[in-house]
Formats: C-alpha cells, structure tokens, sequence
C-alpha cells in the first residue's frame, strides 16, 4: 500500500509539472506515469477493487459537481443536458450490447448491457479543465457538467438492473417497476438527506465542524441509498444540489473559505488518484488476456470505441436541433452554433469509473464466461484510454480552430460585477449618513475607502484594499451585506454566470468582518 501511495503521490507532483511545461491535461499524463510505474521492475500488480472507486471516490466527486452547479444556466439548457445524460447514455448502453453482441458471441444480452453501461458515461475532468484554462463559453462547460451529474446515475441504474438480470429471472414490467423504484427512491432520499443536514449545518457556526459534515453528507446520501437498492449516485446529486442551491443559508461566511478550499483540494486529489490508478490497472488488464484472445480483446475495443465517438457526434449535431419541435423554444438546442455541438460531441472522454464498473461485474455468470473476462477488462480499458488520450490532446487545438477559446466573458463579469457592489454599497453609506445613522468622520472614512477600491477595480481590475481604517464593526457588516444583496440580484437578473457569483462572492468573504474576527 505505501509503495502504490509513493508512486500515485510522485505522478501528481511530476504530471502538475509537466503541465505546466507541456500544457497538456494533467489527467493525460496521470495516466501515463501510472502505466509507466505499472511496468518498473519491483512494482506489485495492482487491481483496484471496484468498492473502492464506487464508495470512496464517487460520493465526494459527485456531490463536488452538484453542489457547485449552476441552477439557472442549467435549467436553462435542461433540454441538451437531458438529452445527453439520458437520451445518450441510454442509446450508447444499447449500441454498445449490440456491437459487443457481434464481436463476442459468446456473451449474453444482459451481460452485454452491463458492459454497454460500463462504457456509457463520460468523465468530463479533462475536457472541462481544458476549456476552463482556454475560457470557452460557459454554456459548453454548463452542459457538459449538467450532463456529467446525471448520466452517472443512468449508467448505474442500467448496471444493475443488467446485472440483476444475469442471476434472477427478469421480465419488462419488472425492470420498468425497478427503473422507477430505484429512480424515486434515491430522488427522495438525497432530498431528505438534503434537507436534514442543512437544518444541522445552520446550528453550526465552527468551520472545523462544518466541514467534517459537509464532508460525510454525500456518504450518508450514497451509502444507505445504494443498500437500500436505490440510485446512490442520484441520491448524491439530489443531496448535493439542495444543499448547493442554500449555501448562503446554510454556510457562515467564516466557514465557506476554508470549505471551499478544503473541498478543492480534497477533489484534485481524489481525482489525480483516480487517473494514477487507471494507470496502475494497465499492467492488470494484459495479463489477463491469453494469446488467442487478442484478436477479439483488440476488435471490440476498436469497434466500441468507433461507436461511442461516431455517435456521440452524431447525437450533438443531427438530433440535438430537433430540440427546435419541442415546447419552450427559448431553451432549445439548435440555438447553440454547430461549433459548439462539435465542442460538446469531442467531450466524451471516458474514466475509472467505466473500469470500476466492468471490474464489479461477476466473473461467472449466465452468458458470461470466465475465460472471456481478459477481453472484457481489455474492451472497457482501451475505449477509456483511447478516448481519453485522443480526444484529450486534440481538444485544445480543437477549441482554438472553431474560435471557442480564449474568451474574456468571466474576466469582464468578474470586474462589472465587483464594481457593481462597491457602487451599491456606497449608495447605502450615503443612505445611513443621512439618516444619520453613521456619523460624519466614520461615514468620510469608509466613502474614501470604497471610492479608492472602486478606481482600483476601474484602473488595475481585481486589487482591492485591506486596510482597517475603523473599528465600526457594524457598519462593516452592514455594507458587506448590501454587497451580496447586489450581487444576489444580478444573478437572479441573468447579469451574472454562477461562475461570477461564486468569484465575487468569495471575494466578499475576503471583505467580511466575521472572516477576520476569526483569523
């Protein structure tokens, strides 16, 4: 165990490196150190157990994403989301099977569904983190992490219910009955989740406390629904986005900074983790292959993975601007240029989460053979690290030729927004001094303070003053929160993304007495 914590530790540190100097995705190199380290001599063979991945990793990613999603730009295009993390996942599950079906005879339907699911959802770390760096439009990014938070849940959902079908007697009327109980139930669930543990969290004003529970909320969302045989990972996204839609209700401004830093660094290395170990597995997934299975391990693993990327952009650009038929014009799909499908269609990179869910298939069962597993592992490995690999390092080239990069959108909402508050909060100075509620000297400091940090913001952009010019404590507060009832209704207007929400308002906790009482 130490000698694999040593090597995963040493890929991230040399990947950020690299990074830094290549400009390549990190999740890429990740990869290849881990599959480089698999092969040193010396080095144990390493099969992550798929327990692993399905309880340890996912809960957090996916409650991360959920809880850090945009409300607004994501009902906004629930068409394109919806039709990607179900319409989509749904079609490739079944393409997939077929395609299985032809190269591996051997194989059941129900197995082959299972495998289909396996490969179905998308692991966006990559393409997301190459078009944050490269400022592509935030819709792009939206949708793809709108779809990212449910086609997981999808993918599962029809795991199981496949493999429910490889040992028990199955019929459509009882899959249909399942498909609703596992939906509803884990719906209901995470909401309940939810609800209780913001209830808890408004009790709570210690930011160590905070934290440790907003840290065993998604396990409590996940572990019990998947035990009581509903979607766990849905539950996690239910959970995730209740809680994220009252965050100001439910965090202390004392608590959000060291939150949100613990959580970003929590995910980076949960994630970095992940790649290292789909890596590691390499060296696992060869040896599981005999001689006479290459052909076949190398055929489905080329033919899946032509299937997946074909209809994948397929889907993005010919059924997408069907969306033009369907009620609500407004959100549909066909308002968004073909470069943008093609953006979001080259996004379907696939992660350890496809190999966590092939490795928990049964090696033996009805229509699915023992021996064949090798080419089962192989399949599912090679369509992860193909897409990964290929779609990957083209994406930024990709982005630049279509004209999606390097956007100044969140640069410029980021400055409207800050002056936007400091405007807003000298109004209200001006208010409380005629009202005489401040006195002039005190009501003279804090005007010149915020008239320095609004020329700040017009002339240098992002460099604010930290001075403690007075002891007024109450007025401190009282201006602070003017700022974030400003700042709440451009959001609410549509002025602002959730992205600029999310900056400014952190910038605000810089600014917030009670942040630095606690300092």
């Amino acid at each position: 165990m130490f000698i694999v914590v040593l090597a995963t530790a040493v890929a991230v540190l040399l990947s950020r490196a690299l990074s830094a100097r290549t400009g390549l995705p990190e999740a890429i190199l990740l990869v290849v150190l881990g599959a480089a380290i698999a092969f040193l001599p010396g080095m144990p063979e390493i099969e992550l157990p798929p327990e692993v991945v399905l309880l340890g990793f996912l809960p957090p990613l996916v409650y991360y994403a959920a809880f850090f999603s945009a409300p607004r730009e994501a009902k906004a295009d629930a068409v394109p989301i919806t039709a990607l993390a179900i319409g989509l996942t749904t079609v490739t599950t079944f393409a997939v099977a077929a395609v299985l079906r032809g190269v591996l005879p051997d194989l059941g339907w129900a197995a082959a569904v299972a495998l289909g699911a396996a490969v179905a959802p998308t692991d966006p770390v990559a393409a997301i983190s190459i078009m944050k760096r490269l400022n592509a439009p935030v819709r792009i990014v939206t949708i793809i992490e709108g779809e990212n938070l449910i086609n997981d849940a999808v993918a599962l959902t029809a795991f199981v219910l496949a493999v429910e079908a490889l040992t028990t007697p199955f019929s459509v009327g009882h899959g249909i009955a399942r498909l609703a109980g596992v939906v509803a139930g884990g719906v209901a669930y995470g909401l309940a989740v939810g609800f209780i543990a913001s209830r808890l969290r408004r009790r709570i004003r210690d930011p160590g406390s905070q934290i440790i529970v907003s840290l065993l909320t998604p396990y409590l969302a996940f572990v019990p629904a998947d035990e009581l045989g509903f979607s766990g990972v849905l539950s996690t996204v239910c959970a995730g986005f209740y809680l994220g839609t009252r965050g100001e209700g439910v965090l202390q401004p004392a608590s959000r900074l060291p939150g949100h830093l613990f959580w970003q660094v929590l995910v980076f290395l949960l994630e970095s983790a992940l790649f290292v170990l789909l890596g590691l597995e390499i060296r696992v997934i060869v040896r599981e292959l005999t001689g006479a299975a290459w052909p076949s391990a190398l055929l489905g693993a080329a033919a899946v993975t032509a299937v997946i990327v074909a209809l994948r952009l397929a889907w993005t650009q010919f059924v997408f601007p069907l969306s033009r038929y369907l009620p609500g014009r407004h959100i549909a799909f066909d308002h968004l240029h073909w470069r943008g499908r093609l953006a979001i269609g080259w996004s379907g990179m696939r992660g350890a989460i496809s190999l966590a869910i092939v490795l928990s298939l049964p090696v033996s069962a009805q229509g699915l053979p023992p021996e064949r597993r090798g080419e089962r592992l192989f399949v599912t490995g090679a369509v992860v690290f193909i897409t990964l690999i290929g779609c990957a390092t083209t994406m930024p080239g990709l982005l630049r030729r279509l004209g999606l990069a390097e956007s100044d959108r969140v640069r410029i909402e980021y400055r409207e927004a800050k002056k936007a508050v400091v405007e807003a909060a000298l109004a209200r100075l001006d208010e409380l001094i005629e009202n005489g509620e401040v006195d002039g000297r005190t009501g003279r400091t804090f005007r010149q303070l915020y008239e320095d940090l609004l020329d700040q913001i017009r002339t240098e952009f992002g460099e604010h003053l930290e001075e403690e010019l007075t002891d007024s404590l109450g007025l401190r507060r009282e201006l602070v929160r003017t700022q974030r009832e400003k700042l709440r209704r451009l959001y609410s207007k549509g002025k602002i993304s959730a992205e600029g929400l999310r900056a400014v308002d952190r910038w605000l906790d810089l600014e917030d007495p009670d942040i630095r009482e606690v300092g």
